[in-house]
């Protein structure tokens, strides 16, 4: 991208698409010193029930931002049951319909936050604005052009008209059906699992139903536990109260009559497709409180990643570059992961005190861990296929999850922890989230996450004697602590939490790193407020 420009555009950025991973971006930028613009078509922030919560190393990433304490206040007021404080990993999850047990795995990864994506919409929303962007409820961007200077789109207005901007990057976080890449030309490749039709929505069920661990007795069809439940003969049927006082029903047939995907989905076909499933009836009917209640239905099962995430100065965030089942809910732990990833890089962009080739991280170190997600997505799909042998292969799996370090290895898988980025340095911590770190500083006890809330780059001082070594960088926050909670003693920690460099000792490798993650020092960026 040519830094030559013949005029200066009117905005930095602009992002398409204003869900939760477009919306988590824009304040990544905000932080680091650059007022988005987020268009979305939508008048507001949907209502449309979607994902159902967090699971993974994202919720520890919205601690280190602060949010965390917010976020849990909000959802208690909701009546989630969500302690305040800070976030603590979950004792047990589930693997294609499998029971995980967590309570023996050292460091558990695996943490939760039951947030409907509403709820996470607004309230990023409310975020972001706070933090200065500008974001644009009723804009749908439309056509666009991009030059060595500068990306001219065209943008529609609520109630017709429209307008052209300029930006200097655009985003896309305009879904899986991206218009943006689409246009690009960049290929999404993957597969479509056909013979596939899944339906859901929010049923009133019977009390005398519902069991004491969460589950249904359905008359005629025997217990099934909450969440997933694998029919043999073909098929899949969820339940689950995600939201209180609104019970989740869904169900998953293989080999199921063809249905024309644009046909309206009615509660009705929802309830036929639980008896075919079942082999019984399921006594449940629309239910009567206020909504808006899920309804709907996907065919078929798209698995795709795209081949690459830049196209000289448009950018692929979230579903835009990856699609996939969303089977343990590994979608917004991957797609806000991206963004917190890509936020402080290309803000650094932006302000011109990027190293070379720092963007391109964005797609090196992101992509591999959307593979893994695409990995793992498509083998609990195939755990929860019909037949014997699939019955027979469960029950090995069973008794695998049983020792505590298969339960580990998958729990890091589903959180995203098991994926180490190449930093160039070779400490066990480089590469990885910064772990939970309690610290003793002159100021008291203070947690890591704590001194991360602004995506400042961090340079923990835990003994080496470093912290002279960030001279007058205003830039980067020295920190001078003691902890019992790890062997090291000194850390380079990137805005995005992760590890850039660490040690034990010696300060060997130290500048290296903060000219490749940093560049030279220059001044902090103004935060916009």
């Amino acid at each position: 991208m040519s830094e030559n420009r013949l005029h200066e555009p009117e905005h930095d950025v602009i992002v398409a698409g204003a869900g939760p991973n477009g919306l988590m971006l824009a304040c990544e930028l905000a932080l680091g010193g650059i007022r988005p613009v987020v268009l979305d078509p939508l008048p507001g922030p949907s209502d449309e029930p979607k994902a159902n919560g967090l699971v993974g190393q994202v919720v520890r990433l919205l601690d280190m931002r602060g949010l965390y304490p917010g976020f849990a206040a909000e959802l208690a007021r909701l009546g989630f049951p969500v302690e305040p404080g800070t976030p603590e990993p979950a004792s047990r999850y589930i693997f294609a319909g499998m029971s995980l047990e967590l309570t023996e795995v050292p460091d558990n990864p695996l943490y939760g936050l039951p947030v409907p994506q509403p709820v996470l919409v607004r309230l990023l929303a409310d975020r972001a604005r706070d933090l200065g962007a500008d974001i644009r409820w009723g804009h749908s961007l439309g056509e666009f052009t991009e030059t060595d200077d500068a990306i001219t789109a065209t943008i529609t207005r609520p109630g017709g008209g429209g307008y052209r901007a300029t930006a200097r990057i655009l985003v896309a976080a305009d879904g899986g059906r991206s218009p943006v890449r689409k246009k690009l030309g960049i290929m999404f490749s993957g597969i479509t699992a056909g013979n596939h039709i899944g339906r859901l929505g929010h049923a009133e069920i019977p009390a005398e139903l519902r069991t004491p661990d969460g589950g249904l007795e359905v008359p005629g069809a025997g217990h099934f536990h909450f969440g997933h439940n694998r029919i043999e003969s073909g098929g899949m049927f969820v339940f689950a109260e995600l939201i209180p006082g609104k019970p989740l029903v869904s169900v998953h047939e293989h080999n199921g009559a063809p249905v024309a995907p644009d046909a309206p989905m009615t509660f009705d076909e929802l309830r036929d497709s639980v008896r075919r499933v079942l082999g019984a009836d399921l006594p449940m009917r629309p239910p009567a409180g206020p909504g808006p209640h899920a309804l709907r239905r996907i065919v078929d099962q798209n698995t795709r990643l795209a081949d690459h995430y830049r196209k000289g100065r448009v950018l692929l965030l979230g579903d835009a570059a990856h699609v996939h089942s969303a089977i343990g809910g590994p979608g917004l732990n991957l797609g806000l992961q991206d963004a917190v990833n890509l936020g402080w890089k290309l803000a650094a962009y932006l302000r011109g005190t990027a190293p070379h080739g720092l963007l391109d991280t964005y797609e090196s170190e992101r992509r591999p861990v959307a593979e893994r997600v695409i990995m793992h997505s498509l083998a609990q799909s195939a755990l929860l296929a019909p037949g014997p042998e699939v019955t027979a292969l469960r029950e090995l799996f069973t008794e695998l999850l049983g020792i505590p370090q298969v339960a580990g290895h998958i729990g890091h898988l589903l959180a995203g922890s098991d994926m180490r980025y190449d930093v160039g340095d070779s400490h066990p911590l480089a590469g990885r989230l910064v772990p939970d770190l309690v610290l003793e500083t002159a100021d008291g006890t203070r947690r890591v996450a704590d001194l991360l809330h602004d995506a400042r780059p961090l340079l923990l001082d835990l003994g080496a004697g470093i912290a002279a070594t960030a001279g007058n960088r205003d830039d980067l926050a020295a920190v001078t602590a003691t902890s019992s909670d790890t062997d090291a003693t000194g850390l380079l920690v990137r805005p995005d939490g992760y590890i850039a460099w660490a040690t034990d000792g010696s300060v060997s490798g130290l500048q290296t790193a903060l000219d490749r993650w940093l560049g030279p020092a220059r001044p902090a960026p103004p935060h916009i407020v």
